[in-house]
């Protein structure tokens, strides 16, 4: 009879935890939907257990509302522990903003060298830091990515310092590949390389050089002919097809780099992402997402609908039981031609007459949209907008 009794509480105990493993996952799994649907630009890592009747949340997140979300649910229906960290983690202090310190970081998946690399950042680039493990950070850039640098590649500063370097003169590096030198000269010794896109703080001009400051503070000397005056830079971008494809014919060659996005590498979306970038445009990091932005222009071949500048989007079609999956972009360029990255930078054909036509590209076209249209809305932002190069909250 005792078994009998003992059994049965703890069939009913059993009963009563998975009934509210139910419901707490169903909240998490609200949550998540809501406030971080997209891994890549947003953390939520909450785990769960229950212990004598009393929901235990672990875990982090940067979003303050994801965790109200959950603990003002939860806690109308069960007794709570609540170890949820919302990031910046303390750790940090008041270093919860960072410049990047290299002409081109290498940012990874996970907080190692031998991770995937999970995206790059140009010198210059003020971004968000949320964590610390050893001496890599957990930074989100201006197309709100998040992955994990070394601390060679960023400079940790305050919000003070942030807003300094962000309001401060700067130059642009527009040469593809240059150095910045320790005087006057070529034949002072280099600082550093410098890319495209670079941003340094403007301290003067002497001669044929500007003289220029990193984040870190070391400063260097770069030719006049390699950067221009960052306000003059922005007041010469313009929306203009033909200087997006300018840029675009400028990088034919390049070679394939998973996570690259700039000119030592890039990979499909690094590619048009670096595009555009360089006409102060902000695109999405990956494909996937670059998808969701700008205007509809079809999502068949039409060579009547399609203007130059369109980012043109294959993969896979969904279907009942898969969903669509885009793996791959490219800017068309008109005439039936488009340049992307694949193996390295070139131009192929969607129209099978041609000797550069792609069967595969042809085969998987998912759709075209339309970024030229939408600057401002539709989830595209240039540098005057996006809030991580103005410093708006």
């Amino acid at each position: 009879m005792k078994i009998r009794i003992l059994s049965l509480i703890l069939l009913l105990a059993f009963i009563s935890y998975g009934q509210n493993s139910n419901k707490v996952k169903s909240v998490l799994n609200d949550a998540k939907q809501k406030y971080a649907p997209d891994k890549r630009t947003a953390i939520f890592d909450v785990e769960y257990s229950e212990k004598d009747g009393v929901i235990m949340l672990t875990g982090e997140t940067n979003i303050p509302e994801a965790k109200d979300f959950v603990t003002k649910r939860l806690g109308e229906k069960f007794e709570m522990e609540d170890n949820i960290d919302v990031l910046p983690e303390e750790e940090l202090k008041e270093k919860i903003y960072g410049i990047i310190n290299l002409s081109v970081a290498n940012l990874r998946s996970h907080p190692k060298h031998s991770a995937e690399l999970a995206t790059q950042s140009l010198l210059g680039t003020p971004v968000k830091v949320y964590k610390k493990k050893g001496w890599w950070f957990r930074i989100q850039t201006p197309d709100q990515y998040l992955a994990w640098v070394d601390d060679d590649g960023v400079y940790l500063v305050n919000e003070e310092n942030y807003h300094a370097w962000i309001k401060a003169p700067k130059i642009i590096v527009t040469s593809d590949f240059t150095h910045s030198y320790k005087g006057a000269s070529d034949e002072s010794g280099r600082v550093s390389d410098i890319v495209a896109g670079n941003l340094l703080k403007f301290i003067s001009e002497e001669g044929s050089y500007f003289k220029a400051a990193f984040p870190d503070g070391r400063t260097g000397y770069v030719k006049k002919e390699d950067a221009m005056k960052y306000n003059e830079w922005i007041e010469s971008r313009n929306t203009d097809a033909d200087k997006i494809l300018e840029k675009a014919y400028s990088f034919l060659g390049t070679p394939y780099l998973w996570g690259g996005t700039s000119i030592k590498g890039m990979d499909c979306s690094g590619f048009t992402k670096t595009v555009y970038h360089l006409n102060g445009i902000v695109l999405r990091r990956d494909a996937s997402q670059q998808v969701h932005t700008g205007e509809l222009v079809s999502e068949t071949i039409d060579f009547d609908k399609l203007q130059k500048g369109d980012l043109l989007f294959f993969g896979f079609k969904g279907t009942s039981e898969k969903k669509e999956r885009i793996t791959h972009v490219g800017i068309y360029i008109g005439d039936t031609e488009f340049i992307h990255a694949s193996g390295l930078v070139k131009v192929n054909s969607l129209d099978s007459s041609r000797d550069n036509f792609s069967e595969y590209r042809y085969k998987s076209f998912i759709r075209a949209k339309r970024v030229l249209s939408s600057v401002n809305e539709n989830g595209i932002e240039t540098f005057l907008t996006n809030k991580f190069y103005t410093g708006e909250k």
